[in-house]
């Protein structure tokens, strides 16, 4: 692999091991351009070959296939119906509702299936994308002021912020910090206006000239100069960040590599506590991996917020594992490094000392579905949509139903970390108006119980080629049993906070969920139990392998005792561990497997 000195002495790589095949990709890119322009014009795939399978994630696109017509494919001779999902870039989840016009006629018209899909990474995912419509894809996305950087890939992916439109002065603050720390940290190779732009200008950022290489504080500098933040080879693996205004936990800030929580004083942000370390992806019984929730490092002025981000990339950068991706992200540096000394790595490289944490709580983490009032005088109407898909369903045209309210909005949308959509500064004289619309189209259902808007799944099958098991395409009915279950036992003004996975990789943070479920084969999942409701603790496992029919007879006889021997106000995550249904994971290096 071609990495230049400065990498070499960086690079933690110890002896007798060998990079894994990611780096000598990465590496060799020609900063992530690979051949990727080669593979748009072969008309013999719809896919991309080789490397640039791998590199168009930088660019913040997968290639998939309609695995529901694999196999029907494979007996005509085909190949898989290749196309891609992309995943746009959308710090904090703001879009007007000119742009959202725009993707949702570009999904219409361009998308096998037609939808739209929000993400609990609080963006939008166009799924379904073939080879001839990518480049036109990014082109109308640029023209709409938007582009999907970096959110894939070993990079610092989309930046969330709480999707707070209440108290809208600290929302203003925080969110303009998730926009600069995902610009700060973006890669500044030319590449993606390159390839998909045709080198035209980014209307999106100015992201290549954002950050001065001689501003960067010198034991940052990767010593590239086209990457001085990231370095040629990139990260050792993806980077995921959050910006977080307590007391709602609506981002899930335990299982970011790196978090902000922003602190306020006398109605201003003064700075944040800086957490560290989180994530939920493992592999089925793989000891070496484990999920784990991020660990506090301490206190930063607003003055080195940007230093602190780029020195906690940078160490990630030089000390993350480069040979088994398994064991790359944050967490496991940490781990292996020891907190202290990764700590007293970023003060040296941001040149300031982290002070004491500031105190702060979290009392909840979903969205607030419905009609508030901000601060402002505005009104906020938070909708719930279930897994985040938009679509015409026969008895639901949710697509539909936003796009008329996009014609007659003149605030903005919000794009929620749990899936959710919230129709933002509504002026007072218009409140009418876009209930009218939201309740004629079904995007308000008094049908929605607590505990659906308290579910969530992954996409899974049919477009993941990682999916093992349904996830999104279960979730519904399984809340109704679920449902039907907590009114059996009189719990119906109750709720479970409840995960669903295709696989153990994390999308859906079923690690983070009072019960979660993850794909293990077809119609069978591992069953775990023990979060809580503030997401921040992880479940632990209860039974290996099982149907869907065994998980919810367990459920019910959990539910049952909850019912009868329940502390007042007890969440049921809480009373799983006090009732030893399952040990507590207080550790998950340790506890996680045992």
């Amino acid at each position: 692999m071609a990495i230049n000195q400065q990498e070499a002495e960086n690079l933690s790589i110890p002896e007798g091991k060998k990079l894994s095949e990611n780096e000598g990709f990465k590496s060799e890119s020609n900063y992530l351009r690979g051949s990727i322009n080669e593979d748009l014009k072969d008309e013999l795939t719809g896919g991309f070959i080789g490397a640039n399978f791998q590199l168009i994630r930088f660019h913040g696109m997968y290639e998939q296939d309609n695995r529901d017509i694999r196999a029907e494919r494979g007996e005509q001779k085909l190949e898989p119906l290749k196309n891609v999902m992309l995943r746009c870039r959308l710090p904090g989840g703001i879009i007007s509702p000119k742009q959202w016009l725009g993707i949702d006629k570009f999904a219409t018209e361009h998308s096998l299936y037609g939808t739209i899909r929000l993400t609990n990474r609080q963006t939008f995912q166009f799924h379904g994308v073939l080879k001839e419509d990518i480049q036109p894809m990014h082109n109308l996305l640029n023209q709409l002021g938007l582009d999907s950087i970096a959110t894939a890939g070993d990079v610092n992916r989309n930046v969330l912020c709480t999707a707070n439109p209440v108290e809208s002065s600290l929302h203003k603050e925080a969110y303009e910090w998730a926009k600069k720390i995902s610009e700060h940290l973006l890669p500044k190779t030319k590449a993606y206006a390159e390839i998909w732009l045709g080198g035209e200008k980014l209307q999106s950022t100015e992201h290549s000239e954002l950050v001065n290489n001689s501003k960067l504080p010198e034991k940052v500098k990767s010593g590239d100069k086209v990457e001085p933040v990231l370095g040629k080879s990139y990260l050792p693996r993806k980077f995921k960040t959050a910006v977080v205004i307590p007391p709602n936990n609506d981002v899930d800030m335990y299982a970011n590599d790196m978090n902000f929580v922003a602190i306020e004083g006398n109605g201003k942000l003064i700075g944040f506590n800086v957490i560290v370390g989180g994530g939920l992806s493992f592999e089925h019984g793989n000891k070496n991996t484990y999920p784990n929730v991020a660990l506090p490092f301490g206190f930063i002025k607003l003055e080195k917020v940007l230093d602190c981000a780029a020195a906690i990339v940078s160490v990630q950068r030089d000390w993350g594992n480069r040979t088994d991706r398994k064991n790359a992200r944050t967490r496991y540096t940490l781990q292996r490094a020891g907190v202290k000394n990764f700590i007293v790595e970023v003060e040296k490289r941001m040149g300031a000392k982290f002070e004491k944490i500031k105190p702060f709580k979290f009392t909840s983490r979903g969205d607030r579905i419905g009609w508030v009032k901000g601060e402002e005088g505005n009104w906020h109407l938070t909708l719930f949509i279930e897994n985040g898909r938009f679509a015409d369903y026969p008895d639901k045209p949710l697509k539909t139903g936003l796009r008329k309210i996009a014609e007659v909005h003149t605030g903005d949308f919000r794009l929620t970390a749990n899936q959710n959509i919230i129709i933002a500064n509504v002026k007072p004289k218009d409140k009418t108006k876009i209930e009218k619309i939201a309740r004629e189209y079904k995007l308000i259902d008094e049908k929605n119980t607590l505990q659906r808007v308290n579910s969530m799944a992954c996409v899974s099958l049919p477009t993941c080629p990682l999916a093992m098991a349904e996830a999104e395409r279960l979730e519904p009915q399984f809340v109704n049993e679920i449902d039907k279950i907590l009114a059996k036992y009189n719990l119906t003004n109750e709720f479970i906070v409840l995960r669903i996975t295709g696989c153990p990789n994390g999308c859906g943070r079923a690690m983070l969920a009072e019960i979660g479920l993850v794909g293990k084969a077809i119609g069978r999942y591992n069953l775990y139990v023990g979060g809580n409701r503030e997401g921040t603790r992880i479940p632990k496992l209860y039974s290996e392998n099982i149907t869907v029919e065994e998980i919810l007879k367990i459920i019910d006889g959990w539910v049952k005792k909850w019912s009868e021997s329940r502390k007042k106000d007890e969440a049921f995550g809480d009373f799983a561990i006090r009732t030893k249904i399952v040990e507590e994971v207080k550790n998950a290096v340790s506890d996680f497997w045992d």
